[in-house]
Protein backbone atom coordinates (compact mmCIF):
# COMPACT_ATOMS: atom_id res chain seq x y z
CA UNK A 1 0.00 0.00 0.00
CA UNK A 2 1.67 3.63 -1.03
CA UNK A 3 1.07 6.43 1.25
CA UNK A 4 2.49 10.26 1.41
CA UNK A 5 4.57 10.23 4.68
CA UNK A 6 6.10 13.01 6.50
CA UNK A 7 9.64 11.81 7.65
CA UNK A 8 10.71 15.02 8.91
CA UNK A 9 9.64 18.54 9.40
CA UNK A 10 10.10 21.49 6.53
CA UNK A 11 10.43 18.45 4.04
CA UNK A 12 8.74 17.14 1.39
CA UNK A 13 6.14 14.23 1.88
CA UNK A 14 7.77 10.58 0.52
CA UNK A 15 5.18 8.65 -1.24
CA UNK A 16 6.17 5.05 0.14
CA UNK A 17 5.22 1.43 0.57
CA UNK A 18 3.87 0.93 3.75
CA UNK A 19 2.74 -2.50 5.37
CA UNK A 20 -0.67 -2.55 6.58
CA UNK A 21 -2.57 -4.74 9.35
CA UNK A 22 -6.50 -5.41 8.79
CA UNK A 23 -9.03 -3.85 11.07
CA UNK A 24 -9.36 -5.14 14.48
CA UNK A 25 -12.46 -5.44 16.65
CA UNK A 26 -14.71 -2.48 15.93
CA UNK A 27 -12.28 -1.16 12.68
CA UNK A 28 -12.73 -0.72 9.16
CA UNK A 29 -10.65 -0.54 6.58
CA UNK A 30 -11.69 1.93 3.74
CA UNK A 31 -10.41 2.27 -0.02
CA UNK A 32 -9.83 5.77 0.00
CA UNK A 33 -10.96 7.40 -3.27
CA UNK A 34 -10.31 11.27 -3.01
CA UNK A 35 -8.40 13.26 -0.06
CA UNK A 36 -8.41 16.70 0.14
CA UNK A 37 -5.15 19.12 1.00
CA UNK A 38 -5.69 21.17 3.57
CA UNK A 39 -3.64 23.88 6.04
CA UNK A 40 -4.19 21.18 8.85
CA UNK A 41 -1.14 18.97 6.96
CA UNK A 42 0.59 21.91 6.06
CA UNK A 43 0.78 22.80 9.74
CA UNK A 44 2.04 19.32 10.86
CA UNK A 45 5.00 19.47 7.66
CA UNK A 46 6.33 22.56 8.54
CA UNK A 47 6.50 22.25 12.10
CA UNK A 48 3.74 24.27 13.22
CA UNK A 49 2.17 21.73 14.97
CA UNK A 50 4.92 18.77 16.90
CA UNK A 51 3.16 15.41 16.78
CA UNK A 52 5.55 12.37 16.46
CA UNK A 53 6.97 11.69 13.27
CA UNK A 54 6.97 9.51 11.15
CA UNK A 55 3.70 10.18 10.33
CA UNK A 56 1.07 9.91 7.22
CA UNK A 57 -1.03 13.13 7.19
CA UNK A 58 -4.21 13.38 5.57
CA UNK A 59 -7.67 13.94 7.28
CA UNK A 60 -10.46 15.00 4.66
CA UNK A 61 -11.52 11.88 2.32
CA UNK A 62 -13.84 9.58 1.21
CA UNK A 63 -13.59 6.23 0.15
CA UNK A 64 -15.60 2.75 -0.39
CA UNK A 65 -15.59 0.68 2.62
CA UNK A 66 -13.40 -2.80 1.86
CA UNK A 67 -13.57 -5.03 4.96
CA UNK A 68 -14.53 -4.84 8.68
CA UNK A 69 -13.89 -6.19 11.95
CA UNK A 70 -15.85 -7.86 14.29
CA UNK A 71 -18.35 -6.15 15.91
CA UNK A 72 -19.16 -3.21 13.11
CA UNK A 73 -22.85 -2.50 12.60
CA UNK A 74 -22.85 1.37 11.19
CA UNK A 75 -20.96 0.09 8.04
CA UNK A 76 -20.65 -3.16 5.86
CA UNK A 77 -18.33 -3.55 2.49
CA UNK A 78 -19.18 -1.52 -0.42
CA UNK A 79 -20.71 1.57 1.78
CA UNK A 80 -19.88 4.55 0.53
CA UNK A 81 -18.37 6.96 3.36
CA UNK A 82 -16.60 10.18 4.65
CA UNK A 83 -14.17 9.82 7.14
CA UNK A 84 -14.58 12.35 10.74
CA UNK A 85 -11.37 13.13 12.19
CA UNK A 86 -12.53 13.09 15.47
CA UNK A 87 -13.57 10.57 17.37
CA UNK A 88 -16.80 10.19 19.71
CA UNK A 89 -17.09 7.06 21.82
CA UNK A 90 -20.82 8.15 23.19
CA UNK A 91 -20.23 7.71 26.72
CA UNK A 92 -18.77 11.19 27.67
CA UNK A 93 -20.02 14.39 29.09
CA UNK A 94 -19.66 15.50 25.52
CA UNK A 95 -20.83 12.89 23.25
CA UNK A 96 -24.13 12.40 25.33
CA UNK A 97 -24.74 16.55 25.34
CA UNK A 98 -24.54 16.71 21.88
CA UNK A 99 -20.89 17.95 21.32
CA UNK A 100 -18.96 14.90 20.05
CA UNK A 101 -16.88 17.27 18.68
CA UNK A 102 -14.84 17.44 21.81
CA UNK A 103 -15.10 13.53 23.14
CA UNK A 104 -12.85 13.18 25.68
CA UNK A 105 -13.69 9.58 26.43
CA UNK A 106 -10.47 7.80 24.39
CA UNK A 107 -6.46 8.43 26.18
CA UNK A 108 -4.84 7.01 23.36
CA UNK A 109 -2.68 9.39 21.36
CA UNK A 110 -4.34 10.94 18.26
CA UNK A 111 -2.22 9.47 15.60
CA UNK A 112 -2.60 5.56 16.89
CA UNK A 113 -5.63 3.38 17.09
CA UNK A 114 -8.14 3.68 19.96
CA UNK A 115 -6.02 1.17 22.19
CA UNK A 116 -2.80 2.91 21.39
CA UNK A 117 -1.32 -0.10 18.41
CA UNK A 118 -0.26 0.61 14.88
CA UNK A 119 -1.69 -0.52 11.74
CA UNK A 120 1.02 0.53 9.61
CA UNK A 121 4.71 -0.38 9.65
CA UNK A 122 7.51 1.07 7.43
CA UNK A 123 10.58 -1.07 7.27
CA UNK A 124 9.59 -2.86 10.36
CA UNK A 125 8.84 0.40 12.28
CA UNK A 126 5.32 1.86 13.01
CA UNK A 127 4.12 4.78 11.37
CA UNK A 128 1.89 7.30 12.84
CA UNK A 129 -1.53 8.30 11.75
CA UNK A 130 -2.78 11.66 11.52
CA UNK A 131 -5.95 11.82 13.10
CA UNK A 132 -6.05 8.45 13.26
CA UNK A 133 -6.56 8.22 9.96
CA UNK A 134 -3.93 9.14 7.61
CA UNK A 135 -5.79 9.67 4.24
CA UNK A 136 -2.84 10.65 2.08
CA UNK A 137 -2.90 6.74 1.19
CA UNK A 138 -4.35 3.69 -0.65
CA UNK A 139 -6.17 2.22 2.28
CA UNK A 140 -7.08 3.35 5.82
CA UNK A 141 -7.69 1.26 8.96
CA UNK A 142 -9.74 3.23 11.68
CA UNK A 143 -11.98 2.93 14.47
CA UNK A 144 -15.47 2.33 12.69
CA UNK A 145 -16.90 5.92 14.65
CA UNK A 146 -14.68 7.68 12.21
CA UNK A 147 -16.54 6.64 9.16
CA UNK A 148 -19.99 8.23 7.89
CA UNK A 149 -21.88 6.81 5.20
CA UNK A 150 -23.68 8.74 2.76
CA UNK A 151 -25.51 8.60 -0.24
CA UNK A 152 -23.75 6.87 -3.32
CA UNK A 153 -24.30 9.51 -5.78
CA UNK A 154 -21.64 11.87 -3.86
CA UNK A 155 -18.64 12.42 -6.74
CA UNK A 156 -15.94 11.35 -4.82
CA UNK A 157 -13.48 14.90 -4.68
CA UNK A 158 -16.97 16.40 -3.75
CA UNK A 159 -17.26 14.17 -0.94
CA UNK A 160 -13.81 14.24 0.18
CA UNK A 161 -14.34 18.49 1.01
CA UNK A 162 -17.32 17.42 3.15
CA UNK A 163 -14.93 15.65 5.50
CA UNK A 164 -13.61 18.66 6.75
CA UNK A 165 -13.22 22.37 4.97
CA UNK A 166 -17.15 22.11 4.20
CA UNK A 167 -18.30 21.32 7.42
CA UNK A 168 -15.94 23.40 9.17
CA UNK A 169 -16.85 26.58 7.28
CA UNK A 170 -20.48 25.99 6.74
CA UNK A 171 -20.98 24.78 10.91
CA UNK A 172 -19.10 27.63 12.20
CA UNK A 173 -22.26 29.79 11.26
CA UNK A 174 -25.15 27.51 11.33
CA UNK A 175 -24.16 25.24 14.02
CA UNK A 176 -21.22 27.20 16.40
CA UNK A 177 -22.47 30.80 15.84
CA UNK A 178 -25.96 30.76 14.91
CA UNK A 179 -25.97 33.34 12.58
CA UNK A 180 -29.36 34.95 12.03
CA UNK A 181 -31.21 35.97 9.01
CA UNK A 182 -30.45 39.97 7.87
CA UNK A 183 -27.32 39.70 9.86
CA UNK A 184 -24.55 41.64 8.98
CA UNK A 185 -21.35 39.22 8.86
CA UNK A 186 -17.47 39.67 8.44
CA UNK A 187 -14.96 36.92 7.27
CA UNK A 188 -11.09 36.90 7.30
CA UNK A 189 -9.49 34.68 4.82
CA UNK A 190 -11.01 33.00 1.67
CA UNK A 191 -9.53 29.95 1.27
CA UNK A 192 -11.37 26.26 1.70
CA UNK A 193 -12.48 27.23 4.76
CA UNK A 194 -13.29 31.33 4.86
CA UNK A 195 -15.22 30.09 1.33
CA UNK A 196 -17.42 27.85 3.18
CA UNK A 197 -17.67 30.45 6.07
CA UNK A 198 -19.04 32.78 3.66
CA UNK A 199 -21.47 30.52 1.64
CA UNK A 200 -23.07 29.52 5.56
CA UNK A 201 -23.38 33.07 6.14
CA UNK A 202 -25.30 33.28 2.74
CA UNK A 203 -27.43 30.18 3.30
CA UNK A 204 -28.39 31.88 6.73
CA UNK A 205 -30.11 34.29 5.09
CA UNK A 206 -27.25 37.10 5.97
CA UNK A 207 -27.62 40.67 4.44
CA UNK A 208 -23.66 41.70 4.17
CA UNK A 209 -21.50 39.53 3.72
CA UNK A 210 -17.53 40.64 3.89
CA UNK A 211 -14.68 39.52 2.49
CA UNK A 212 -11.42 40.08 3.17
CA UNK A 213 -7.97 38.67 1.83
CA UNK A 214 -4.49 39.69 0.92
CA UNK A 215 -5.24 38.26 -2.76
CA UNK A 216 -7.70 39.66 -5.54
CA UNK A 217 -8.12 35.80 -7.00
CA UNK A 218 -9.41 34.53 -3.57
CA UNK A 219 -11.27 37.39 -3.01
CA UNK A 220 -12.70 36.90 -6.87
CA UNK A 221 -14.01 33.30 -5.39
CA UNK A 222 -15.39 34.95 -2.19
CA UNK A 223 -17.93 36.90 -4.70
CA UNK A 224 -18.84 33.54 -6.58
CA UNK A 225 -19.18 31.76 -2.94
CA UNK A 226 -22.10 34.54 -1.90
CA UNK A 227 -19.92 37.75 -0.57
CA UNK A 228 -21.39 41.07 -1.15
CA UNK A 229 -18.27 43.02 -0.47
CA UNK A 230 -14.76 42.99 -0.93
CA UNK A 231 -11.57 44.22 1.04
CA UNK A 232 -7.93 43.53 0.19
CA UNK A 233 -5.87 44.35 3.58
CA UNK A 234 -3.40 44.80 1.83
CA UNK A 235 -4.81 48.41 -0.03
CA UNK A 236 -7.71 48.95 2.81
CA UNK A 237 -8.09 48.50 6.43
CA UNK A 238 -11.07 46.06 6.56
CA UNK A 239 -12.32 47.93 10.13
CA UNK A 240 -12.79 50.99 8.01
CA UNK A 241 -14.42 49.51 5.90
CA UNK A 242 -16.84 47.06 8.27
CA UNK A 243 -17.72 50.17 10.20
CA UNK A 244 -18.71 51.95 7.30
CA UNK A 245 -21.30 49.92 6.36
CA UNK A 246 -22.73 49.32 9.54
CA UNK A 247 -22.92 53.09 10.40
CA UNK A 248 -20.28 52.61 13.16
CA UNK A 249 -21.49 50.03 15.02
CA UNK A 250 -19.66 47.17 13.40
CA UNK A 251 -20.35 43.63 12.31
CA UNK A 252 -22.94 41.58 13.90
CA UNK A 253 -20.67 38.71 13.83
CA UNK A 254 -17.11 38.09 12.55
CA UNK A 255 -15.29 34.97 11.49
CA UNK A 256 -11.20 34.17 11.42
CA UNK A 257 -10.55 31.43 8.70
CA UNK A 258 -7.04 31.87 9.28
CA UNK A 259 -5.93 31.38 12.36
CA UNK A 260 -3.61 34.50 13.98
CA UNK A 261 -2.67 37.02 16.42
CA UNK A 262 -3.51 39.74 13.89
CA UNK A 263 -6.64 38.18 12.44
CA UNK A 264 -8.06 37.53 15.70
CA UNK A 265 -7.59 40.54 17.10
CA UNK A 266 -9.01 42.36 13.73
CA UNK A 267 -12.06 40.05 14.44
CA UNK A 268 -12.86 41.13 17.91
CA UNK A 269 -12.52 44.40 16.88
CA UNK A 270 -14.37 44.70 13.80
CA UNK A 271 -17.79 43.35 15.88
CA UNK A 272 -20.36 46.04 17.33
CA UNK A 273 -21.09 45.73 21.04
CA UNK A 274 -23.02 42.59 21.80
CA UNK A 275 -21.43 40.95 18.81
CA UNK A 276 -19.73 37.58 18.13
CA UNK A 277 -16.11 37.33 16.97
CA UNK A 278 -15.89 33.55 16.26
CA UNK A 279 -11.89 31.56 15.73
CA UNK A 280 -12.20 29.16 12.72
CA UNK A 281 -8.94 28.70 11.54
CA UNK A 282 -6.21 26.73 13.58
CA UNK A 283 -3.01 28.75 14.41
CA UNK A 284 0.38 27.39 14.93
CA UNK A 285 0.35 26.08 18.58
CA UNK A 286 2.87 29.21 19.72
CA UNK A 287 0.74 31.84 18.92
CA UNK A 288 -0.70 34.29 20.98
CA UNK A 289 -3.56 37.56 21.03
CA UNK A 290 -3.60 40.13 23.63
CA UNK A 291 -6.96 41.48 24.22
CA UNK A 292 -8.10 44.02 26.26
CA UNK A 293 -11.06 42.40 28.93
CA UNK A 294 -12.18 45.95 29.46
CA UNK A 295 -13.87 45.90 26.58
CA UNK A 296 -15.60 42.22 26.65
CA UNK A 297 -17.25 43.50 29.42
CA UNK A 298 -18.31 46.73 28.91
CA UNK A 299 -19.31 46.29 25.47
CA UNK A 300 -20.82 42.30 26.12
CA UNK A 301 -18.52 41.35 22.99
CA UNK A 302 -18.11 37.33 22.80
CA UNK A 303 -15.00 35.64 21.70
CA UNK A 304 -15.60 31.96 21.13
CA UNK A 305 -13.83 29.07 19.12
CA UNK A 306 -15.14 26.37 16.69
CA UNK A 307 -13.36 22.88 16.09
CA UNK A 308 -14.89 21.33 13.01
CA UNK A 309 -17.58 23.71 12.50
CA UNK A 310 -18.65 22.29 16.00
CA UNK A 311 -21.08 19.84 13.67
CA UNK A 312 -22.11 16.43 14.75
CA UNK A 313 -20.67 14.25 11.96
CA UNK A 314 -23.16 11.61 11.65
CA UNK A 315 -26.20 14.05 11.13
CA UNK A 316 -24.59 16.60 9.31
CA UNK A 317 -22.69 15.24 6.58
CA UNK A 318 -25.55 13.28 4.97
CA UNK A 319 -27.20 16.45 5.59
CA UNK A 320 -24.53 18.50 3.88
CA UNK A 321 -24.43 15.94 1.25
CA UNK A 322 -28.27 16.56 0.18
CA UNK A 323 -27.67 19.94 0.18
CA UNK A 324 -25.23 20.00 -2.79
CA UNK A 325 -27.39 17.39 -4.55
CA UNK A 326 -30.27 19.71 -4.20
CA UNK A 327 -28.13 22.58 -5.62
CA UNK A 328 -28.12 24.73 -2.65
CA UNK A 329 -24.21 24.04 -1.41
CA UNK A 330 -21.43 25.26 -4.15
CA UNK A 331 -18.87 21.94 -3.58
CA UNK A 332 -18.20 21.75 -7.30
CA UNK A 333 -16.81 25.11 -7.79
CA UNK A 334 -14.33 24.30 -4.63
CA UNK A 335 -12.59 21.71 -6.16
CA UNK A 336 -9.83 23.90 -8.36
CA UNK A 337 -7.73 21.18 -9.60
CA UNK A 338 -6.93 17.49 -9.06
CA UNK A 339 -3.43 15.38 -8.61
CA UNK A 340 -2.71 11.91 -8.11
CA UNK A 341 -0.93 10.73 -4.89
CA UNK A 342 2.66 10.91 -6.77
CA UNK A 343 1.71 14.87 -7.76
CA UNK A 344 0.85 15.45 -3.51
CA UNK A 345 3.70 18.04 -3.09
CA UNK A 346 2.74 19.77 -6.00
CA UNK A 347 -1.01 20.16 -4.22
CA UNK A 348 0.51 21.54 -1.80
CA UNK A 349 2.59 24.47 -3.24
CA UNK A 350 -0.32 25.16 -5.32
CA UNK A 351 -2.25 25.62 -1.77
CA UNK A 352 0.36 27.90 -0.42
CA UNK A 353 0.50 30.11 -3.19
CA UNK A 354 -3.33 30.65 -3.07
CA UNK A 355 -3.86 29.69 -6.69
CA UNK A 356 -6.74 27.06 -5.62
CA UNK A 357 -9.58 27.02 -3.69
CA UNK A 358 -9.39 23.49 -2.75
CA UNK A 359 -6.67 21.00 -4.11
CA UNK A 360 -8.02 17.16 -4.14
CA UNK A 361 -5.34 13.72 -4.46
CA UNK A 362 -7.50 11.42 -6.40
CA UNK A 363 -7.15 7.60 -6.49
CA UNK A 364 -8.25 5.05 -9.44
Amino acid sequence: MKAAVCFEHNERLDVVDLEQQGPQAGEVRVKVKAAGICHSDWHIMNGDWTPPLPMVLGHEAAGVVQDVGTGVTNVKAGDHIIFSFRTHCGRCLYCTSGRTILCDGYTSARWAMLDGSHRLKHNGKPINQMARLGTFSESVVCAAEMVVPVRKDMPWPQAALVGCCVPTGVGAVTRCAKVESGSNVMVIGCGGVGLNVIQGARLAGAAKIVAVDLLDSKLEFAREFGATHLVNASKENPLDVVRGLTGGRGVDYAFDAIGGEQTTLQIVDAIRPGGTAVIVGMAALACRAPITPYFFALQEKTLTGTMYGSVRPNLDFPWLCDQYKEGRLKIDELVSRTWTLDQINEGFKSMRSGSVKRGVVVFE
